[in-house]
């Protein structure tokens, strides 16, 4: 897969860097959305080992207050338009808005990360498949009343995925995403975790974003803060779950944590 100037590969995991430029992110919400604050963080990123940087401008927080497309485009686009002046890094970006993503890809972006799936903007497909650039689907719903979690998951990941098709989005430019903290319980999500491995019968490259997310907070018991243990432990199980994407907060520690899961799986 080709992301930007860059060759993944589909045998190999790679760290995906969260630079959330809002300020009422459930995490890091107001720490980067000043420009200097935002590619100080990019560097270290970078020097980290992020191979991917995912920019939002909408918190998508249990409970977020929408943002509208003006607001989302005056936090995002001056950030990408920087990076890409500065970086020699893929850069994605978070939303769910058709006019959002065209604008960045304008600007050089060179991926979307959609938590809707596709399905939150009917231009979105359409804005992806004119850029030929890779898209990642991500599982959500309103609700929690599953029938067979995962295979209801999955179903639903078809869907989005149908759409992307439709519209003429290559199928080697789809990634998907179970939609871990969206639409689901805590024993749900665990449950996700669990059998990430169940998500590679779609065909597709896999990414998994838990980092610092309640599911770890409820299971352990922790703030927001003290989460980089949980988020670790995830990281390690979609390594050996073949996860080819992993969205993090905390690069350095993830990125080791990365290899020596994948030392693990490839003795």
């Amino acid at each position: 897969m080709k992301i930007g100037s860059r060759e993944f590969d589909e045998r190999l995991p790679y760290i995906m860097g969260i630079l959330n430029v809002t300020p009422d992110s459930f995490s890091d919400g107001g720490s980067y959305d000043r420009m200097g604050s935002a590619l100080k963080r990019v560097q270290e990123m970078i020097e980290e080992g992020a191979d991917i940087i995912d920019i939002g401008g909408e918190s998508t927080r249990p409970g977020f207050l929408k943002v509208s497309a003006v607001e989302e485009e005056a936090r995002v686009l001056p950030v990408v338009a920087a990076i890409k002046e500065r970086f020699d890094v893929p850069v994605s970006v978070d939303t769910t808005k058709a006019k959002v993503a065209k604008l960045a890809l304008e600007l050089g972006a060179d991926m979307i990360n959609d938590v809707s799936g596709l399905k939150a903007d009917p231009d979105m497909a359409a804005v992806v498949a004119g850029a030929g650039v890779p898209v990642c689907v991500m599982h959500s719903r309103d609700n929690t009343d599953y029938n067979d979690l995962i295979p209801d998951v999955i179903r639903e990941l078809n869907e989005c995925v149908d759409i992307a098709l439709a519209a003429g989005i290559d199928r080697s430019r789809i990634i998907i995403d179970p939609g871990i903290g969206f639409g689901k319980t805590t024993q749900q999500n665990l449950r996700v975790i669990k059998e990430l491995e169940q998500f590679k019968k779609l065909g597709y490259p896999l990414l998994v974003g838990a980092s610092r997310k309640s599911v770890i907070g409820n299971t352990l018991d922790l703030p927001v803060t003290e989460r980089e243990e949980g988020t670790i432990a995830i990281t390690t199980i979609s390594v050996m779950a073949d996860a080819m994407f992993i969205r993090v907060h905390d690069v350095k520690k993830n990125v080791r944590a990365m290899k020596m899961a994948l030392a693990i799986r490839n003795a």
